[in-house]
């Protein structure tokens, strides 16, 4: 009866459990990296650092530069950041995928390797 109860779990319930399992660590992992925020903020400066345009001509292109300077920053650091998010996240995708294609034949191992043990 036990192993019934088991069997009926682990391709029921249990199976439900793993996608819910594998989409919640991909949300996670994606809020983990603040994805949605950088692509949002992807152009802004870095650390909000801007300059104040002065009253001459030359203070303007020199706050000009600077601002464009920390945006650049920003959207290197940010693009950076990014490219690791969606490595990790291929990764994590991939391991799911592994889990998914695992997750029925585990059962199937435990009496394949029983028999095998006893032979």
């Amino acid at each position: 009866m036990f192993m019934l109860d088991l069997f009926s779990w682990w391709y029921g319930p249990g199976w439900v459990g793993v996608f819910t399992s594998i989409k919640r660590r991909l949300v996670g992992l994606s809020h983990m990296f603040s994805t949605d925020t950088l692509v949002r903020t992807l152009f802004s400066p870095w650390r909000r650092i801007t300059t104040a345009p002065g009253a001459g001509l030359s203070e303007k292109i020199r706050a000009m530069g600077d601002n464009l300077v920390s945006r650049a920053i920003g959207f290197t650091v940010r693009l950076f950041v990014l490219f690791t998010a969606t490595l990790a996240i291929i990764l994590l995708a991939a391991v799911g995928l592994v889990e998914i294609v695992a997750w029925p034949l585990l059962p199937l191992a435990g009496v394949a390797l029983l028999i095998k043990g006893v032979l």
